[in-house]
């Protein structure tokens, strides 16, 4: 898996201060994506085990208290991303205590596969949903078009 960018204090992905990753891979490319760059699953960097130690560092580090990680991109749930997404959900919910895990994809959760599923299980916040240019809105919280619907699971 490769990813795009990593943000260890961001507060525009999720509510409260997280760190974020955008993970590089996707299917959908929406008309109007504003991430464009992470659409090929070969752009941007290696994701090593040595940046899931730093976000494991990053989100117990109690100098900023972080309320969680957002996984974005591309797309999280893209088959060349799943088994690395999995394994860092996982180390998260083991090693960071109190801490939520949002997740963006452009599948709908009623179409998710077995393996996408299991991802899904284990995170707090899911917004699904392609980014749909003809249904864009500014306004609305954690979500670029009208048709993308925010999950809350675990709340």
């Amino acid at each position: 898996m490769n990813y795009s960018k990593y943000y260890p204090i961001d507060v525009l992905n999720g509510e409260g201060t997280r760190c974020t990753l955008f993970v590089s891979g996707c299917i959908h490319q929406c008309k109007g994506c504003y991430n464009q760059s992470t659409w090929s699953p070969d752009a941007g960097q290696l994701f090593t085990d040595k940046l899931v130690e730093q976000i494991i560092e990053d989100l117990n580090d109690q100098r900023i208290k972080k309320q969680g990680l957002t996984v974005s991109g591309g797309d999280p749930l893209h088959p060349a991303n799943i088994e690395l997404v999995l394994k860092l959900i996982q180390r998260v919910k083991a090693e960071c205590e109190g801490k939520d895990i949002w997740i963006w994809t452009g599948y709908v959760l009623a179409e998710l596969n077995d393996k996408q599923k299991q991802i899904v299980e284990l995170v707090d916040v899911l917004i699904d949903g392609k980014f749909e240019q003809k249904l864009a809105d500014p306004t609305l919280a954690w979500r670029g078009s009208a048709n993308q619907v925010i999950y809350y699971f675990n709340k």
